[in-house]
């Protein structure tokens, strides 16, 4: 399904995208585009900008420090941490993760990407598709977003050349086509986020007239924000099997009310539905489920409740809730999976590891390292280097506790988990497991 197929009139929810690209494509300037344009700035924080603009010597307001908030990224004019943003349309609400481009912080777009439906890749029109493009597309697919804007930037600069705009599109479409690893649906636009061309506006907008110019006519199909606004999301499954990790056993003193509180992950439960609680087997009916002091008939993804059971079972914090008429997954022992190493230390296999899934906490090893990715090439080989900082890497991880989980391409969230160093207590990597 194309970005602009999908029709207006549905209720998509809330979209979660994020704009990445090589170091100075304009991703931090297309953000502030985006906020700046839509009017959802403050109008204290425009004077800032202003008063900052007027001390530099500036013609105009400089956009990217609505997303650049480290001092060091304000002096170096890059973006190094992962700078979320919010904002909302009469259409949609839309959360932006914007990732630094340089290849160092590769470990700052894996986060970004890990929630994401959308990736905007940046690409300056002057200097085409780069190296850091192709492993952003690499590594946005491989954590699960499907849907690739190329957005060509900084067309002011090569005279919007319509010509410089095809070239680049087919360059794009002629790599991903070589690289079914990478497979997504892909639009590319271009645009001026310096100068507000086909961001929210079609034209660059005029200060002295009703009217916007319009240097990008030749382009026909829909601005960045019509492509957003009409963008599915991945949270909306209404057929996905159902997932509720325990998060918290309610039972209060001297009552004899006991819930299960947790975050519905995926699918729906009703009240009178059967589940099963894993690992244990054990079966039960959901008799109430609640919603602060709201009483449900019906839940569904990405709501926190209260779920009742009929019957009396011994459950905890880390156990798994699905529903009996769905298939269900099974404990694994030992798993392939696909890992993003954030430890500033290399992967040592004799270490000892916490695994954190959903809310389940496991002893694990890694029992072996399947291969690498090769940052450079994008190919997956044998390697007997160390995995370090910002590699990603196949790992064969044993659990001292059999693990409930879904395939990552199944499920993101039950798919997905965290390694802890044992001793330090340091994050080391975040993996989607196979």
């Amino acid at each position: 399904m194309n970005l602009q197929d999908t029709p207006q009139e549905t209720d998509l929810g809330v979209l979660r995208f994020l704009t990445c690209g090589s170091v100075d494509d304009g991703k931090s300037t297309l953000i502030g585009r985006l906020l700046y344009d839509t009017k959802t700035i403050l109008d204290d924080t425009i004077a800032t900008l202003e008063r900052n603009a007027k001390k530099k010597g500036l013609s105009a307001i400089d956009l990217s420090l609505l997303t650049d908030g480290l001092i060091a990224e304000r002096e170096q004019g890059i973006t190094i941490d992962v700078a979320y943003r919010y904002f909302a349309t009469a259409n949609r609400k839309f959360i932006i993760g914007d990732a630094p481009g340089h290849e160092q912080y590769t470990r700052n777009m894996v986060t970004a990407a890990s929630t994401a439906d959308v990736a905007i890749l940046l690409v300056d029109a002057r200097k085409g598709i780069l190296p850091q493009t192709r492993r952003h597309a690499t590594i946005a697919t491989l954590l699960g977003v499907n849907q690739l804007i190329v957005a060509v930037n900084k067309m002011d600069l090569v005279g919007y050349d319509k010509a410089v705009f095809d070239r680049i599109d087919t360059e794009f479409r002629e790599w991903l086509a070589q690289h079914p690893e990478a497979s997504a649906n892909v639009h590319s636009v271009p645009l001026s986020a310096l100068e507000g061309a086909m961001v929210v506006n079609r034209g660059v907008p005029q200060e002295d007239s009703d009217e916007d110019a319009q240097p990008l006519g030749w382009y026909q199909g829909p601005t960045l924000l019509e492509l957003l606004e009409s963008a599915p999301s991945s949270q909306l499954k209404a057929d996905a099997a159902w997932r509720f990790p325990v998060q918290w056993v309610c039972r209060p003193s001297q009552s004899d009310f006991r819930g299960y509180a947790g975050r519905i992950e995926e699918g729906t439960i009703a009240v009178g539905d059967e589940i099963v609680v894993l690992p244990s087997g054990r079966r039960s009916k959901v008799t109430r489920i609640g919603l602060g002091e709201a009483e449900l008939t019906e839940a569904f993804a990405g709501q926190s409740v209260m779920v009742s059971l009929a019957d009396e079972i011994d459950i905890s914090r880390g156990d798994m809730f699905v529903k009996a008429s769905e298939a269900q997954p099974e404990g694994r022992q030992q798993f392939s999976a696909t890992v993003s190493w954030l430890g500033h230390n290399a992967l040592d296999p004799r270490r000892g590891y916490i695994l954190r899934h959903t809310s389940r906490e496991v002893k694990a090893k890694v029992a072996a390292v399947e291969s690498k990715l090769d940052l450079v090439s994008l190919a997956w080989s044998p390697s007997d280097q160390p995995v370090a900082l910002n590699d990603i890497a196949k790992l064969s991880i044993k659990v001292q506790q059999p693990l409930i989980a879904d395939a990552y391409a199944a499920n993101r969230v039950t798919g997905s988990f965290i390694l802890v160093d044992e001793a330090t207590n340091d994050t080391v990597a975040a993996g989607l497991i196979a």
